[in-house]
């Protein structure tokens, strides 16, 4: 840690006092585009230097305002090119202002009109931003073929999923949010895969974010800039050997005129899901021996599935717009849950077996009031939104115990009824100032409320008698949360290519834990955190840049896990939170080089109170529980090499990653292994063969890991997609292979206390699915761009 803060420290003195200006130059140029009638239009700019023939820099708007920096030039000719307008040149030269708004721009109208015009390229999947944040394209590429984000994230570079965890590779778990605001883990199940456009993947996100997670991922929807009526329908089936046949039906709706904006989209989900899991757990000690084989099958019948939304946005002027949302989904389980448990002692081997009937449904509806405008010509905006979500889980199961016993037969019946609710309600304000120096000032506040209860009710029936209450296994929760924040991020370019962004995050957590469990007990507490983080990046040359990072983030509790109720697995296994965890905190230094399309991170990662997972022992001799818990503290280390392609029919993304993770454990009793490193490796091809079809080919490889404690064994994947375009892209056709060779299955090994585990998680992610959409409607361009409505929820619900 030592020598990283070493480096960091002199590579920021590097960023801040090398290469000195030797005269005064362009920095930035922005301007606004309009036409006769002031009507803002979309199209492209072009500077060029007659100095310097080699120096080329554009940039695309959408809704006439476009801005472009880093220059360092004393004079350039801007060309101005769209459909909408004539081309138009102008010259520029330095006459003592360094950052030069031309105004606004009339443009005048395009001597030939065209009716339309087909344009096919080959989009790279991935951009490296100015930020340092990764831009994966989805639309058009193989992760379009999903069905769903978690799968779309399941194939994103530098993005790994690990028994329902969302990280980043050498970062770890991420936040999701949803157009720039943060969203919950049940509100993914609800946003379409048809209408995701890109993911960003940020790294080293500023103070404007919530500073929960070590890292974020924003979800970015497609947005019709156009006039008129746009709709989709999309229909998916999958076919699985291990798991059975689905279908995934999609329609999503887009409808522009005057002032007023709606969108819509409704999908439903039907079929057949599997899981397995195998778990070994041995006690090697002669007086205390045991060695139990458990095997469990999830066969999950998805009897109703569906996602469904409904917004409205109503621009006030061309610079105020007010938006409603309202995004929900409905899952309705059946389906059953088998067990099979061998356990070996010094008494000899018994056998137990359980089978549990799912009766399971979740309803999760979220509504959203945003208010956004635009303050001024130089991009100043404010944004005010509020956000209602609740979520509501209903689960009737019936569970049939047996049991062998030195020969004898013994069997018992168990009725799990368990209620779940949880609301968020949640208030921000957020205003950005950008100067005329291109300097920007972001301050914000936000509010967030919680409340989460859930009752659980056992009943047993022995030998086929009467149902009677199991109050050891029965409990009530309730959990309340309040979570004021206000955060400050100031940003700009000094020295003319150093670009700083320095900021700061306060958060005030107020928290009341009330349970049954043990006799029933109340936890109350506060604390508050301030979360600081520096973002420096120099550009060296026109193609080499260098980075450096620091931030600090904090993991809280995911609700579930501080809910001390019993999650019935087989007669010796339980799932159970833990009301004693704590938030992890996590300070982060990273360093990186950029050049032309290589892209070079090292990073080290300093995590207190880690939250992690184990078996322990429970209350019988047999029983095992599995619980959150907190570790020590980790030392995180990770290099990662990225490189772009694009050769005529060819583009791809090449990504290697070197992390090595060290946990340590002060309380549980862990057997300590030596650390060893882990391999990511990750490539996505797209060919387009002689413009009639597109051929996709991804695969990914995780190695061998050994944090310290636990150790994972590596998987891999690959999968091939081909899509075809019909009827000048109104219909289109796609196959995916998935994970051809189904090597995704998770497992490894750790110790604990007396006892050694290992487990094997198979998971359904080896199929074929074919898949249609026919695109419909009429469109015209449109002066104005529609905002997607923002959500805004804590991540922790699940």
């Amino acid at each position: 840690m030592k020598t990283l803060l070493i480096a960091f420290l002199s590579l920021s003195t590097l960023l801040f006092h090398s290469l000195k200006l030797k005269g005064q130059h362009i920095r930035s140029i922005s301007a606004k585009i309009v036409d006769s009638k002031q009507e803002p239009l979309m199209g492209n700019a072009l500077l060029r230097s007659p100095e310097d023939p080699a120096f080329v820099k554009g940039i695309s708007f959408l809704n006439g305002s476009f801005e472009l920096s880093d220059l360092h030039q004393k004079e350039l000719t801007l060309k101005l090119t769209s459909l909408l307008f004539a081309d138009t040149l102008i010259i520029i030269k330095y006459k003592g202002a360094a950052h030069i708004d031309l105004g606004t721009i009339i443009v005048k109208a395009p001597s030939v009109q065209l009716n339309e015009v087909q344009i096919s390229a080959q989009v790279p999947l991935t951009r490296s931003l100015a930020n340092g944040n990764l831009e994966v394209k989805v639309a058009n590429t193989i992760l379009a073929n999903s069905g769903s984000l978690t799968e779309i994230l399941s194939k994103a570079p530098n993005v790994i999923i690990n028994d329902g965890q969302i990280a980043v590779a050498g970062k770890g778990e991420a936040s999701i949010y949803l157009n720039g605001r943060l969203i919950t883990s049940e509100r993914m199940s609800a946003i379409p895969a048809s209408q995701i456009e890109k993911i960003e993947i940020i790294s080293n996100p500023s103070s404007r974010y919530d500073a929960e997670g070590k890292s974020v991922i924003n979800i970015i929807t497609k947005v019709n800039t156009e006039m008129g009526v746009l709709g989709s329908v999309s229909q998916q089936v999958t076919v699985s050997k291990f798991a059975g046949l689905n279908t995934n039906t999609m329609f999503d709706f887009n409808y522009n005129k005057g002032k007023l904006a709606v969108v819509g989209n409704y999908g439903l989900f039907q079929g057949k899901n599997r899981e397995r899991l195998y778990t070994t757990r041995t006690r090697p000690a002669e007086e205390d021996y045991l060695r139990s084989e458990l095997t469990t099958n999830w066969r999950r019948k998805l009897r109703n599935f569906s996602n469904f939304g409904l917004g409205v946005q109503y621009n006030i002027s061309k610079d105020k717009n007010v938006s409603l949302g309202y995004s929900g989904n409905l899952e309705k389980q059946g389906g059953s849950q088998d067990s099979k448990n061998s356990i070996t002692t010094r008494e000899g081997t018994r056998f137990y077996t359980s089978d549990l009937k799912k009766n399971e449904q979740r309803l999760n509806q979220s509504f959203t009031l945003n208010y956004n405008q635009t303050i001024d010509t130089l991009g100043s905006v404010l944004f005010i939104g509020s956000q209602y979500s609740d979520f509501h889980a209903d689960i009737n199961d019936l569970i049939d115990e047996r049991s062998l016993i030195d020969g004898a037969d013994g069997f018992r019946a168990i009725k799990n009824d368990m209620e779940h609710q949880i609301s968020i309600s949640s208030t921000q304000a957020d205003y950005t100032k950008v100067f005329r120096s291109r300097e920007k000032l972001e301050f914000g506040l936000k509010f967030s409320y919680v409340n989460t209860n859930s009752g659980t009710n056992f009943l047993i029936a022995d030998h086929g008698g009467d149902f009677k209450p199991d109050e050891n296994l029965s409990s009530d929760f309730e959990y309340r949360e309040k979570i004021p924040a206000a955060y400050l991020n100031y940003s700009g370019l000094i020295m003319g290519k150093t670009n700083f962004g320095i900021g700061f995050r306060g958060e005030w957590t107020d928290y009341v834990l009330n349970t049954s469990v043990a006799g029933g007990q109340v936890i109350r507490d506060h604390y508050f955190n301030l979360f600081p983080n520096l973002l420096l990046s120099r550009m060296i040359t026109e193609r080499l840049k260098l980075s450096a990072a620091y931030v600090s983030r904090i993991t809280r509790p995911r609700y579930q896990a501080l809910n001390p109720f019993v999650i019935y697995q087989d007669p010796f296994t339980t799932i159970e939170g833990n009301p004693n965890l704590q938030p992890e905190k996590v300070h982060a230094f990273e360093l990186g080089a950029n050049y032309r399309k290589i892209d070079l991170r090292v990073g080290y990662n300093y995590v207190i109170d880690p939250l992690s997972a184990a078996a322990l022992r429970g209350s019988t001799p047999n029983s095992y529980v599995l619980k959150g818990i907190n570790l020590d503290k980790s030392h995180a280390y990770f290099a990662a090499l990225s490189v772009s392609t694009a050769v005529g029919f060819w583009t791809a993304i090449n990504t290697v990653n070197l992390s090595y993770i060290k946990m340590i454990d002060d309380q549980f009793f862990f057997v300590s292994q030596p650390s060893r490193p882990q391999w990511y490796l990750y490539s996505n091809n797209t060919f387009n063969v002689k413009d009639l079809f597109k051929l996709q080919l991804l695969a990914w490889y995780l190695g061998d890991r050994s944090s310290g404690l636990y150790q994972d064994r590596s998987r891999s994947s690959i999968s091939i997609g081909i899509d075809k375009d019909l009827f000048k892209g109104a219909l289109k056709l796609k196959f995916l292979a998935n994970d051809i060779f189904h090597q995704t299955n998770s497992s490894g090994n750790y110790s604990v206390g007396q006892t050694d585990i290992f487990y094997d998680r198979t998971y359904n992610n080896n199929y074929f699915r074919l898949m249609a959409s026919y695109s419909f409607g009429k469109l015209k361009n449109s002066s104005y761009k529609n905002k997607a409505t923002g959500q805004a929820e804590n991540n922790r619900a699940n």
